[in-house]
């Protein structure tokens, strides 16, 4: 019992270790924009736009963005790449050989990259909300640009246009738990040039980008919910008159 108990313990903090583990800059919350039609779709033009040039979406078709309202004339003239066809993969023309050497990796697939960083850490739309609003401008890197959630990341920043150029400050504090040794400690974020979005509504669209690609990872995740609404209300129902009609057995009995 002793054993069990240690580890079902063990199995409460993991959520809380992966996400201490992976990364020591604070994650801010990401608006939740998931019954927001029109910022799913604004959510699936950024991410046809800024990040398929790149990375697959190789489990998603074109036509399933059709529950998302969308019809099949909308998805052709705003979010086909050329040559590609309504019932297609989201795939990239990019070659993993080039992505190597390019950027010493080759992009991963986004289709279930939300759900993949809720399992790591819990906080999967949180850590990629953050993640695309912690770039930096930073030479030393191959790509010229550095992430304080994801330090030395070989990707670039794809939505630098629209947030613009920063650099990060950082300050040389005393360790707490090393008295006399120095740490780096980021400071705060200093702009060198304006992107076309002022921060607000930079924010609100990494909000529908990440929106979109929670939605990607189980794009039945909301009729799933509402069915289960239903199911419980159902079972409740059931649970009701099962309890009645027992108790009208026992009294007969009686």
């Amino acid at each position: 019992m002793k054993f069990l108990k240690k580890v079902f313990a063990a199995l409460v903090l993991l959520p809380a270790m992966a996400f201490a583990n992976e990364a020591g800059f604070p994650l801010d919350h990401a608006p939740d924009r998931s019954n927001d039609l029109a910022a799913l779709q604004n959510g699936a033009k950024l991410f046809v736009n800024y990040c398929l040039n790149c990375h697959s979406a190789s489990s998603m078709r074109y036509n399933r963005l059709r529950d998302l309202g969308l019809n099949d004339d909308q998805i052709k003239g705003n979010l086909l790449l050329a040559g590609d066809k309504v019932g297609d993969l989201m795939t990239t023309t990019l070659t993993k050989a080039d992505a190597k050497v390019w950027f010493g990796v080759a992009p991963p697939d986004l289709s279930v990259i939300a759900r993949a960083k809720a399992s790591e850490s819990g906080t999967g739309p949180d850590w990629l909300y953050t993640y695309l609003r912690s770039y930096y401008k930073d030479d030393t890197r191959p790509t010229g640009w550095n992430n304080m959630v994801y330090p030395n990341v070989a990707m670039p920043h794809a939505l630098w246009e629209l947030q613009g150029v920063r650099t990060a400050s950082f300050v040389e504090e005393e360790n707490p738990h090393e008295p006399g040794k120095m740490v780096h400690k980021f400071s705060k974020f200093e702009t060198v040039s304006a992107g076309k979005l002022t921060p607000a509504e930079y924010d609100s669209e990494v909000a529908d980008l990440v929106a979109y690609l929670r939605w990607m990872g189980e794009p039945a995740q909301n009729t799933r919910k509402q069915l289960g609404v239903w199911v419980v209300l159902w079972l409740a129902l059931l649970s009701l008159l099962a309890w009645r009609l027992n108790a009208s057995y026992w009294k007969e009995v009686k």
